[in-house]
Protein backbone atom coordinates (compact mmCIF):
# COMPACT_ATOMS: atom_id res chain seq x y z
CA UNK A 1 0.00 0.00 0.00
CA UNK A 2 2.73 2.52 0.86
CA UNK A 3 3.86 2.07 -2.91
CA UNK A 4 0.44 3.18 -3.96
CA UNK A 5 0.90 6.32 -2.14
CA UNK A 6 4.41 7.07 -3.61
CA UNK A 7 2.80 6.25 -7.23
CA UNK A 8 -0.42 8.28 -6.21
CA UNK A 9 2.70 11.30 -5.41
CA UNK A 10 4.58 10.82 -8.18
CA UNK A 11 1.72 11.08 -10.64
CA UNK A 12 0.01 13.92 -9.31
CA UNK A 13 -3.52 11.42 -9.09
CA UNK A 14 -6.43 11.83 -6.70
CA UNK A 15 -7.21 8.70 -5.31
CA UNK A 16 -10.33 7.75 -7.25
CA UNK A 17 -7.77 8.25 -10.28
CA UNK A 18 -5.36 6.00 -8.87
CA UNK A 19 -8.06 3.44 -8.04
CA UNK A 20 -9.23 3.46 -11.76
CA UNK A 21 -4.96 3.43 -12.83
CA UNK A 22 -4.31 0.60 -10.20
CA UNK A 23 -6.54 -1.61 -12.35
CA UNK A 24 -6.02 -0.27 -16.16
CA UNK A 25 -1.82 -0.14 -15.86
CA UNK A 26 -0.43 -3.97 -15.58
CA UNK A 27 2.69 -2.10 -15.41
CA UNK A 28 1.77 -0.76 -12.01
CA UNK A 29 0.23 -4.38 -11.01
CA UNK A 30 3.65 -5.74 -11.42
CA UNK A 31 4.87 -2.74 -9.86
CA UNK A 32 2.47 -3.15 -6.47
CA UNK A 33 2.54 -6.82 -6.59
CA UNK A 34 -1.16 -7.32 -7.53
CA UNK A 35 -2.08 -10.46 -9.50
CA UNK A 36 -4.22 -10.01 -12.66
CA UNK A 37 -7.93 -10.36 -11.95
CA UNK A 38 -7.20 -10.56 -7.75
CA UNK A 39 -8.81 -7.60 -5.54
CA UNK A 40 -6.97 -4.11 -5.59
CA UNK A 41 -7.62 -1.32 -3.34
CA UNK A 42 -9.90 1.09 -3.84
CA UNK A 43 -10.45 4.75 -3.17
CA UNK A 44 -11.19 4.34 0.29
CA UNK A 45 -8.59 1.77 1.08
CA UNK A 46 -6.28 4.27 -0.03
CA UNK A 47 -7.56 7.24 2.05
CA UNK A 48 -8.25 5.14 5.48
CA UNK A 49 -4.02 3.64 4.67
CA UNK A 50 -3.02 7.33 4.75
CA UNK A 51 -4.79 8.60 7.51
CA UNK A 52 -3.63 5.51 9.74
CA UNK A 53 -0.20 6.11 8.64
CA UNK A 54 -0.17 9.65 9.43
CA UNK A 55 -1.81 9.06 12.94
CA UNK A 56 0.87 6.34 13.67
CA UNK A 57 3.59 8.50 13.29
CA UNK A 58 5.41 6.10 10.81
CA UNK A 59 6.60 8.58 8.51
CA UNK A 60 10.01 9.19 10.39
CA UNK A 61 10.76 5.33 10.43
CA UNK A 62 9.86 5.84 6.96
CA UNK A 63 11.64 8.45 6.20
CA UNK A 64 15.05 6.67 7.78
CA UNK A 65 13.83 3.50 5.65
CA UNK A 66 14.25 5.74 2.45
CA UNK A 67 17.62 6.81 3.48
CA UNK A 68 19.09 3.52 4.41
CA UNK A 69 17.96 2.78 0.46
CA UNK A 70 19.91 5.46 -0.63
CA UNK A 71 22.74 4.59 0.97
CA UNK A 72 22.26 1.73 -0.09
CA UNK A 73 22.21 2.60 -3.46
CA UNK A 74 25.76 4.58 -3.66
CA UNK A 75 24.23 7.79 -2.78
CA UNK A 76 25.84 9.04 0.35
CA UNK A 77 25.14 12.88 1.72
CA UNK A 78 28.07 14.87 0.36
CA UNK A 79 29.00 18.22 -0.82
CA UNK A 80 27.36 19.82 2.39
CA UNK A 81 23.75 20.66 3.02
CA UNK A 82 21.17 23.58 2.15
CA UNK A 83 18.48 23.97 4.34
CA UNK A 84 15.53 26.10 3.56
CA UNK A 85 11.60 25.74 3.62
CA UNK A 86 7.88 26.52 1.95
CA UNK A 87 4.71 27.87 2.94
CA UNK A 88 1.82 24.44 2.57
CA UNK A 89 -1.26 26.82 2.09
CA UNK A 90 -4.51 24.94 3.67
CA UNK A 91 -7.90 25.98 3.51
CA UNK A 92 -8.78 29.42 5.73
CA UNK A 93 -10.88 28.31 8.17
CA UNK A 94 -13.98 30.37 9.29
CA UNK A 95 -14.46 30.21 13.12
CA UNK A 96 -16.45 32.18 15.45
CA UNK A 97 -14.50 34.18 18.31
CA UNK A 98 -15.19 31.47 20.77
CA UNK A 99 -13.64 28.85 18.52
CA UNK A 100 -10.80 30.86 17.88
CA UNK A 101 -9.82 31.34 21.64
CA UNK A 102 -9.84 27.79 21.82
CA UNK A 103 -7.91 26.75 18.87
CA UNK A 104 -4.79 29.08 20.78
CA UNK A 105 -5.60 27.25 23.68
CA UNK A 106 -4.53 24.33 21.80
CA UNK A 107 -7.74 22.00 22.12
CA UNK A 108 -8.45 19.47 19.04
CA UNK A 109 -11.46 19.69 16.88
CA UNK A 110 -12.75 16.69 18.75
CA UNK A 111 -12.60 18.58 21.60
CA UNK A 112 -14.00 21.74 19.94
CA UNK A 113 -16.78 20.34 18.27
CA UNK A 114 -18.16 17.36 20.56
CA UNK A 115 -21.11 16.71 18.76
CA UNK A 116 -20.20 17.44 15.31
CA UNK A 117 -18.02 14.65 14.20
CA UNK A 118 -18.95 16.01 10.36
CA UNK A 119 -17.63 19.30 11.50
CA UNK A 120 -14.73 17.77 13.34
CA UNK A 121 -13.68 15.83 9.81
CA UNK A 122 -13.73 19.13 8.08
CA UNK A 123 -11.94 21.65 10.64
CA UNK A 124 -8.03 22.06 10.89
CA UNK A 125 -6.77 23.41 14.31
CA UNK A 126 -3.02 22.97 13.43
CA UNK A 127 -2.63 25.26 10.83
CA UNK A 128 -1.84 28.75 11.51
CA UNK A 129 -1.31 32.35 9.79
CA UNK A 130 2.09 34.01 9.14
CA UNK A 131 3.15 36.45 7.13
CA UNK A 132 5.28 36.58 4.05
CA UNK A 133 7.47 39.29 2.69
CA UNK A 134 6.67 39.74 -0.68
CA UNK A 135 8.65 42.86 -1.96
CA UNK A 136 10.99 45.72 -0.41
CA UNK A 137 9.48 48.75 0.10
CA UNK A 138 11.22 51.58 -2.06
CA UNK A 139 13.30 54.42 -0.15
CA UNK A 140 11.50 57.22 1.22
CA UNK A 141 12.60 60.68 0.50
CA UNK A 142 15.26 61.65 3.14
CA UNK A 143 16.81 58.63 3.16
CA UNK A 144 13.85 56.90 5.06
CA UNK A 145 12.79 53.34 4.88
CA UNK A 146 10.65 52.04 2.72
CA UNK A 147 6.98 50.14 3.49
CA UNK A 148 7.63 46.72 2.87
CA UNK A 149 4.74 44.63 1.08
CA UNK A 150 3.63 41.35 2.65
CA UNK A 151 1.27 39.45 2.32
CA UNK A 152 -0.80 36.84 4.97
CA UNK A 153 -0.66 33.22 4.72
CA UNK A 154 -2.30 29.79 6.03
CA UNK A 155 -1.48 27.12 6.53
CA UNK A 156 1.94 24.93 7.60
CA UNK A 157 5.45 25.30 7.29
CA UNK A 158 7.60 22.32 5.43
CA UNK A 159 11.77 22.61 7.06
CA UNK A 160 14.10 20.69 4.90
CA UNK A 161 18.13 19.95 4.53
CA UNK A 162 18.97 18.58 1.20
CA UNK A 163 22.34 16.90 0.05
CA UNK A 164 24.11 19.59 -2.00
CA UNK A 165 25.65 16.87 -3.80
CA UNK A 166 22.96 15.13 -5.33
CA UNK A 167 19.44 16.73 -4.08
CA UNK A 168 18.08 14.51 -2.14
CA UNK A 169 16.32 15.75 0.74
CA UNK A 170 17.91 14.56 3.96
CA UNK A 171 16.07 15.67 6.54
CA UNK A 172 12.52 16.93 6.94
CA UNK A 173 10.05 18.41 9.25
CA UNK A 174 6.57 19.94 9.29
CA UNK A 175 5.35 22.45 11.53
CA UNK A 176 2.43 25.07 11.32
CA UNK A 177 3.27 28.47 9.50
CA UNK A 178 3.75 30.76 12.18
CA UNK A 179 7.14 28.60 13.01
CA UNK A 180 10.25 30.61 13.33
CA UNK A 181 12.72 29.30 9.84
CA UNK A 182 15.57 30.09 12.65
CA UNK A 183 13.88 27.75 15.29
CA UNK A 184 13.75 24.83 12.90
CA UNK A 185 17.25 24.48 12.11
CA UNK A 186 18.61 22.30 14.18
CA UNK A 187 15.58 19.91 13.59
CA UNK A 188 16.71 19.32 9.77
CA UNK A 189 20.75 19.69 10.14
CA UNK A 190 22.20 16.26 10.03
CA UNK A 191 25.63 15.39 11.37
CA UNK A 192 26.77 12.50 8.95
CA UNK A 193 27.41 15.23 5.91
CA UNK A 194 30.69 13.73 4.54
CA UNK A 195 31.32 17.84 3.77
CA UNK A 196 30.82 20.37 6.52
CA UNK A 197 29.51 23.47 4.93
CA UNK A 198 25.52 24.16 5.99
CA UNK A 199 23.79 26.87 3.74
CA UNK A 200 20.61 28.73 4.45
CA UNK A 201 19.56 32.07 3.71
CA UNK A 202 19.26 34.71 6.16
CA UNK A 203 15.96 34.10 8.29
CA UNK A 204 18.40 31.14 10.19
CA UNK A 205 21.43 33.48 11.26
CA UNK A 206 21.58 34.04 14.69
CA UNK A 207 24.21 33.77 17.65
CA UNK A 208 23.13 30.42 18.97
CA UNK A 209 22.38 28.81 15.56
CA UNK A 210 26.05 29.72 14.55
CA UNK A 211 27.39 28.68 17.87
CA UNK A 212 25.50 25.40 17.92
CA UNK A 213 26.85 24.75 13.68
CA UNK A 214 29.75 25.49 15.11
CA UNK A 215 29.65 22.69 18.33
CA UNK A 216 28.84 19.93 15.76
CA UNK A 217 31.80 20.31 13.87
CA UNK A 218 30.11 22.10 10.71
CA UNK A 219 30.88 25.48 8.46
CA UNK A 220 28.76 28.05 8.35
CA UNK A 221 27.30 29.83 4.90
CA UNK A 222 24.38 31.09 5.97
CA UNK A 223 23.80 34.78 4.39
CA UNK A 224 24.81 37.18 6.58
CA UNK A 225 22.18 40.28 6.96
CA UNK A 226 22.58 43.73 6.15
CA UNK A 227 23.05 46.06 9.25
CA UNK A 228 20.42 47.80 9.92
CA UNK A 229 21.00 51.44 9.09
CA UNK A 230 24.23 50.76 7.14
CA UNK A 231 24.90 49.75 3.48
CA UNK A 232 26.02 45.89 2.90
CA UNK A 233 29.61 46.26 2.39
CA UNK A 234 30.70 44.92 -0.75
CA UNK A 235 32.70 42.21 0.63
CA UNK A 236 29.46 40.64 2.47
CA UNK A 237 27.27 41.09 -0.97
CA UNK A 238 29.87 39.27 -2.81
CA UNK A 239 30.00 36.43 -0.10
CA UNK A 240 26.55 36.27 -0.35
CA UNK A 241 26.15 36.19 -3.82
CA UNK A 242 28.44 33.32 -3.75
CA UNK A 243 26.33 31.49 -1.44
CA UNK A 244 23.65 32.29 -3.32
CA UNK A 245 24.78 30.14 -6.18
CA UNK A 246 25.07 27.22 -4.23
CA UNK A 247 21.85 27.69 -1.98
CA UNK A 248 19.68 27.68 -5.12
CA UNK A 249 19.22 24.15 -5.84
CA UNK A 250 16.91 23.80 -2.83
CA UNK A 251 14.45 25.85 -4.93
CA UNK A 252 14.94 23.19 -7.58
CA UNK A 253 13.10 20.52 -5.19
CA UNK A 254 10.29 23.06 -4.12
CA UNK A 255 9.75 23.74 -7.46
CA UNK A 256 9.37 19.97 -7.67
CA UNK A 257 6.79 19.55 -4.81
CA UNK A 258 5.05 22.77 -5.91
CA UNK A 259 4.27 21.01 -8.94
CA UNK A 260 2.68 17.94 -7.45
CA UNK A 261 0.65 20.09 -4.91
CA UNK A 262 -0.78 21.45 -7.44
CA UNK A 263 0.60 25.03 -6.69
CA UNK A 264 -0.51 25.07 -3.09
CA UNK A 265 3.62 25.08 -1.72
CA UNK A 266 5.31 28.81 -1.62
CA UNK A 267 8.75 28.75 -2.19
CA UNK A 268 11.29 30.99 -0.27
CA UNK A 269 9.78 31.19 2.65
CA UNK A 270 10.64 31.00 6.04
CA UNK A 271 4.82 16.79 8.65
CA UNK A 272 1.54 17.11 6.23
CA UNK A 273 -1.76 18.71 7.60
CA UNK A 274 -2.87 17.10 10.03
CA UNK A 275 -4.65 14.01 8.47
CA UNK A 276 -7.40 13.64 11.08
CA UNK A 277 -8.56 17.00 9.96
CA UNK A 278 -8.65 16.39 6.61
CA UNK A 279 -12.20 15.62 4.52
CA UNK A 280 -13.13 12.22 3.75
CA UNK A 281 -12.68 12.61 -0.07
CA UNK A 282 -9.55 14.69 -1.84
CA UNK A 283 -9.41 16.00 -4.81
CA UNK A 284 -5.39 15.77 -4.77
CA UNK A 285 -3.25 12.73 -2.99
CA UNK A 286 -1.41 14.99 -0.77
CA UNK A 287 3.42 14.40 -1.15
CA UNK A 288 5.50 12.94 0.57
CA UNK A 289 8.93 15.21 0.91
CA UNK A 290 11.14 12.59 0.99
CA UNK A 291 11.17 11.58 -2.65
CA UNK A 292 11.66 14.90 -3.90
CA UNK A 293 14.81 15.42 -5.58
CA UNK A 294 16.83 18.33 -7.39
Amino acid sequence: MFKVLILAAQNTVSDARMEFLIRDRLSWLRFLGFDLGAPTPDENRIWLFREKLTRAGAIDALFAAFDRRLRERGYLPMGGQIVDAALVAAPKQRNTAAEKAAIKEGKSAAEIWPDQPAMVAQKDTDARWTLKKFAKGRPLPGGRPGIDIAIPSFGYKSSIAICRRDGFIRRGKVTDGARFDRRMLRDVVTSDNTASDVSADTAYRSRPNEAWIKSIWRVSRVHRKKPRGKPMSARTARANAARSTARARVEHVFAHQKDQMGGKAEEGCSSAPSASRAPRRRSRSPTSPTTSTA
